[in-house]
Parts: C-alpha cells; sequence; structure tokens
C-alpha cells in the first residue's frame, strides 16, 4: 500500500538513518528541520558541526537515499547546515545539487588579507561580469526593472544571463513567460533555461508557483550558492542577479562569495523609497561592492488618452540622491501601462516591444550600467576586508 508522502512519512523514512556518531538517528537527535514538500520535491536540512561536513557527506547521501525510496518522491535536496555560533552569521556547512545528487562544499570566506568582501569570491566560470541589482525595500518594480536591463544589455550585443535570487518570492519564471524544470548537464550540474535570449536560472524552477519556500538562513544561503556555481550558464559577458529586498543574507552572501563588479540600486522617487535605497546602497558600500548607480523606476505616469503627465511618485528624487551620494544616475522608467502588461504576460517590454520608447529608455540605461561595469574594473583596488568579532 503506497504511503502519503508528507512531513510525517519523511521524518519516518530518516529515521532510519544513524546520527553522525551511528548512535540513535537523526530525527530524534533533532538533527533534522526545513522539511519542504512540493510536487513530488522533497527539501530538508540536517544540521552537523561546521568541521565534519565533509566527513559525515555520506550521511547525507544516505538521508537522501532513504527519501528517495518513498513512492511520490521525485527529486530530493539534502543539505547539511552548520548552527551559527553567538554573534556569527550562519553558514550552510555544504548543499546538494537541485536535481539530487551530492555538491561541494559553499565556498568558504576569504583569509584576512584579500580584497574586501566584494571582490573576494570564486568566479562562476564562463561569466566575465556579474552585477547586483537591488533595493532598500520591495515595491519598487525591482525584478522588472533586473529582466529588462538583462535585456537592453542582450540588445546591445551582450551575452547576458539572468540569476533570481529572491528564493522566497522567485518572479523570473512569470517575467519570462518560462515554465518547467532544467535539464541534467554533466558534472551534475543544471544547464541554465532560456528566456528570449536570456540564460535563466531561478528557485521558481524547482518549486511551484504557489508553494511557499518556507527556509532559514542557511538553506537560502546553500540554495543561492547552488543556483550560481552548479549551473552550467554557457559563456557570459555578464549575469545580473535579481535581489530580493533589503539587507539580508542573499545580499551579504553574494557579497561574500561572489566577485561582484557593482550593484544597481533601484528607487522610485518618493522620500521613503529613498530613505530605504540609501540603507541599500550603503549595505554594498560597507562590503566593498561598487556602486553602479541608481535607477528612478515608476519616474512619472504619462495618460495614455490625454497625454497629461502625473508626477504619482514625485519626480526627480532619485537624480537628486544620485548626486547627493557621489552615485552615477543611470536613468529613469515611466509608470505607464505597456511595461507592467507585457511584464504580467511574460514579455518583457524590451524583447517584445523594441522599437518602443520604454524599450530604447532599458538599452540606455543597460548602456550607463555597462560602461559603468567597464570603469569599475579598470579602476579596481586591493580595499581592506572588514572583519567583525
Amino acid at each position: 500500500m503506497s504511503q502519503t508522502l508528507d512531513r510525517t512519512a519523511i521524518l519516518e523514512a530518516l529515521k532510519r538513518v544513524k546520527g553522525p556518531d551511528l548512535e540513535g538517528n537523526i530525527v530524534d537527535l533533532g538533527l533534522v528541520s526545513e522539511v519542504v514538500i512540493a510536487n513530488g520535491k522533497v527539501y530538508f536540512a540536517i544540521t552537523v558541526a561546521p568541521e565534519r561536513a565533509e566527513e559525515l557527506e555520506p550521511l547525507r547521501e544516505a538521508a537522501e537515499q532513504v527519501v528517495r525510496d518513498l513512492d511520490g518522491v521525485e527529486t530530493v535536496n539534502a543539505v547539511l547546515t552548520a548552527e551559527a555560533e553567538a554573534g556569527a552569521a550562519p553558514r550552510a556547512a555544504n548543499g546538494g545539487a537541485p536535481n539530487g545528487g551530492a555538491a561541494p562544499s559553499a565556498p568558504a570566506p576569504a583569509a584576512s588579507g584579500q580584497h574586501g568582501l566584494g571582490h573576494q569570491g570564486v568566479g562562476v566560470p564562463g561569466v566575465k561580469h556579474i552585477i547586483a541589482v537591488a533595493s532598500g525595500k520591495g515595491g519598487v518594480g525591482k525584478s522588472t526593472v533586473a529582466v529588462n536591463l538583462a535585456l537592453g544589455l542582450k540588445a546591445n550585443g551582450l551575452a547576458t544571463g539572468i540569476l533570481d535570487a529572491d528564493i522566497y518570492g522567485p518572479s523570473m519564471p512569470r517575467l519570462l513567460g518560462l515554465s518547467g524544470q532544467p535539464e541534467a548537464g554533466e558534472n551534475n550540474t543544471l544547464v541554465a533555461m532560456d528566456g528570449f535570449g536570456l540564460k535563466v536560472m531561478s528557485m521558481g524552477f524547482l518549486v511551484g508557483e504557489y508553494t511557499p519556500v518556507i527556509w532559514r538562513g542557511p538553506m537560502v544561503m546553500s540554495a543561492l550558492t547552488q543556483m550560481l556555481r552548479e549551473v552550467n550558464w554557457g559563456e557570459l559577458d555578464i549575469l545580473v542577479i535579481d535581489m530580493p529586498p533589503g539587507t539580508g543574507d542573499a545580499q551579504i552572501t553574494m557579497a561574500q562569495q561572489v566577485p561582484l563588479a557593482g550593484a544597481v540600486i533601484v528607487s522610485t522617487p518618493q522620500d521613503l523609497s529613498l530613505i530605504d535605497a540609501r540603507k541599500g546602497l550603503n549595505m554594498f558600500r560597507q562590503v566593498k561592492v561598487p556602486v553602479l548607480g541608481i535607477i528612478e523606476n515608476m519616474s512619472y505616469f504619462l495618460c495614455p488618452s490625454c497625454g497629461e503627465r502625473s508626477d504619482i511618485f514625485g519626480h526627480g528624487g532619485a537624480r537628486a540622491e544620485a548626486e547627493k551620494l557621489g552615485v552615477p544616475f543611470l536613468g529613469e522608467v515611466p509608470l505607464h501601462m505597456a511595461i507592467r502588461e507585457t511584464s504580467d504576460a511574460g514579455r518583457p517590454i524590451v524583447a517584445s516591444e523594441p522599437d518602443s520608447a520604454h524599450a530604447k529608455a532599458f538599452r540606455d540605461i543597460a548602456q550607463a550600467t555597462w560602461e559603468q561595469v567597464e570603469q569599475s574594473g579598470a579602476d579596481a583596488r586591493p580595499a581592506p576586508r572588514i572583519v567583525t568579532d
């Protein structure tokens, strides 16, 4: 008789796996957490001491296997996580590949004396430059800007990819009209999806659109590392990372583990948004990631019927803020029905209406961003590493 695939069934199966010292089992020892079940895919974490992560890789593989043997399970992703010591940030001890196979440990922070946090990470094979698109708060249209910026870079002749780093609210599948799962590639990697000529990876390809991802910091950081480094991106001139809003685990992980060429901040003109944008900008500065500039989204509204302009959220605030903070102003994007409609339909305006004024605005912003990337690379200097006790 088949067994219902639920959390209880998963935990019962995992009770067959011995603990790290072959005493008890990993469930009764309280080592299993973050169990997520979505459309035949099972995700869970096993807490271990960080120094034993490599030694306990067989334990992780055994846990995956007992769950994989259950009826209704298509893929399993188990990760070893390390609980943070007092005063330290949590980090993943090891990560399993999204297709259920083993994966190398997440890169460790660089030793003291290396470049600033923004430049110390190991590069991604085949990717020349990586930039982050971020905002201090949600609701400013960051993901819409990110995907059209990436398409603008591609339209300007650059081989471009986009990584959707918002684990809790992935939007790239909807914005690019993509569905299905990535194919498995060589060396236990996944092949990036293709959307309008962009190479794309998102957690949205691995879980259902309406399935919540209920993970804490270690699982999020492990997933981000896997989607970045265990994906075959091909040869790219630039990879755009669509960051989740705020200044949390995702931003810190990327700053620590990825050699970011710089960050682009998206804001609306209103004062409240600019306050949060300033926080995001200062966070990147603190971890020594160059700020390439600020984009003002929803800059103004043109009535489609009468042509009258309305500055719904104010106007020019981001430009003034950029001047005040001494960073480039990359351009402004209007609040317009066409941008919203094409985004909701999975046909971003730069790809679907390339001759429109809005598409040109994004291509101009992409050109300004690329110029800053090239300048940032030319001006890069070793920076002191920030160390906190």
